[in-house]
């Protein structure tokens, strides 16, 4: 078993972990929220669980990444790049802007990249790309929400 390189995996997650808190800058649950949001619907205390194992999970899993070698490493670190970026701007487009038609079209991305994180990581360590799974379920299911907020 290899040696954890400490420094790289606190950067995996914080790099990880600042999407989290700008996304939670935006999350306002509030009245608007409240409003319209479908039956469905897990209790308010089920999504910063799901969440912070969900950001615990994508660390570590960027961190075999960024600790990987391989032709698929630099490829991997974009989609990971580009998926924090998204999961961040989801929730500004969503609950910032109260704009979930938006956000919707914006998680159609957003879990595209999932599903490329899923693959790039899985040609470098597919410990990784197993580690993303849950993270691609939570994210259809949060589709299924917010289809339902926008559209129906």
């Amino acid at each position: 078993m290899k040696k954890i390189n400490w420094k790289i995996l606190v950067i995996a997650f914080i790099i990880v972990h600042l999407a989290a808190f700008v996304g939670s800058r935006f999350t306002n649950t509030g009245d608007w929220y409240e409003s319209v949001k479908p039956g469905i619907t897990p209790p308010g205390y089920v999504f910063p669980i799901v969440w912070t194992v969900l950001f615990i999970l994508i660390s570590i899993s960027f961190y075999l990444v960024l600790m990987s070698v391989g032709k698929w490493r630099k490829k991997a670190i974009a989609v990971f790049i580009i998926n924090i970026f998204l999961n961040g701007l989801w929730s500004y487009l969503f609950f910032g802007l109260q704009n979930p038609g938006a956000a919707f079209f914006e998680l159609i991305l957003l879990w595209i990249t999932i599903l490329l994180m899923i693959y790039t990581s899985s040609k470098l360590n597919r410990i990784a790309s197993y580690l993303l799974i849950p993270y691609l379920l939570w994210v259809s299911f949060a589709g299924v929400l917010n289809y339902l907020i926008a559209f129906a």
